[in-house]
């Protein structure tokens, strides 16, 4: 069993950190809430007292930060100046390509591997160790990542060199916000229509309509497996989480002079969705906008 830094853990970092300690890992956890740092030390990590020391004689540090600048500056700071030189770095957070390349190249100049591995399945697949795993890096570290990885999700897939999973990552979300949305606009023109929901989803979910956001993840209550939407639309992915990813895609699109008109749509979408209150709700609570219940801002 291996000695595992863990830095961040968040609704998603948390769930993964826990997971490897059930795994029978040494995980020495650090996170800047100390509620966070409760609840891992509840799961049977040992709380660090900052980033550097538990990178301190990690034999792999994996991080779950909210954003690039987030990342290098953990590196940068606290980690590469700590690791033993014999480390693995796996980066699990959603970020844009530059930066995952950026990071991955400083990590190669100090002989330290590295890859970044971003991650598919919400709050509830963190937490049941399904996640999906998309990876960037060379051959050799992907083996050794492998391994951990695996004792947090179902799928560990390499996807290329350094960034490629995060190229992967966004690519896919931006299929899923535009594919969520156009479940959502199909549910409700279905009940404008006076189609019963249940019926609804019994056709479409049998039909070429047929999509994960519908039959594994339906926006309404009481409709297809459950789902956030029977919980209040609390859990799940926030829909903040979604906008974040989407300007990702629609930056990485445009500096890579490729056309997205839907996953722009989806963007605006889920802009005015989140504008007020509402970033914390899951992303598929965006039907109660599109549906007319509940009004852009």
């Amino acid at each position: 069993m291996a000695r595992i830094a863990f830095i961040g853990l968040g609704n998603m970092g948390g769930g993964m950190a826990a997971n490897l300690a059930k795994a029978g890992h040494a995980v020495r956890a650090f996170d800047l809430a100390d509620a966070a740092l409760a609840r891992a030390e509840e799961a049977g990590c040992t709380r660090a007292a900052s980033a550097a020391e538990a990178a301190g004689d990690a034999d792999c540090v994996v991080t779950m930060l909210p954003a690039g600048r987030a990342v290098l500056s953990v590196y940068r700071d606290a980690v590469f100046g700590s690791v033993p030189a014999s480390a693995l770095l796996i980066d699990c957070s959603t970020i844009d390509v530059a930066s995952a390349r950026t990071v991955a190249a400083e990590a190669a100049e100090k002989g330290l591997a590295m890859v970044d591995a971003p991650v598919s399945g919400g709050i509830a697949a963190a937490s049941g160790g399904t996640l999906t795993f998309m990876v960037g890096g060379e051959g050799d570290a992907f083996a050794r990542a492998e391994p951990i990885l695996s004792a947090m999700g179902k799928a560990v897939i390499h996807a290329g060199a350094a960034g490629a999973g995060q190229a992967a990552k966004i690519c896919n979300n931006i299929i899923l916000g535009a594919t969520m949305v156009a479940t959502c606009e199909g549910f409700a023109l279905a009940e404008k229509l006076g189609l019963d929901p249940q019926t609804f989803y019994d056709i479409a979910s049998k039909a070429t309509s047929q999509s994960w956001s519908m039959t594994s993840y339906c926006p309404l209550p009481g409709v297809g497996p459950t789902s956030p939407a029977d919980n209040g639309y609390k859990g799940g992915f926030a829909a903040a989480l979604m906008l974040k990813d989407l300007k990702l895609a629609i930056a990485a699109a445009g500096d890579a002079g490729a056309s997205v008109p839907m996953g722009a749509a989806a963007g605006a979408l889920y802009q005015a969705f989140v504008n007020g209150d509402r970033d914390n709700l899951d992303f598929s609570a965006i039907i109660q906008m599109l549906d007319g219940k509940q009004q852009a801002n």
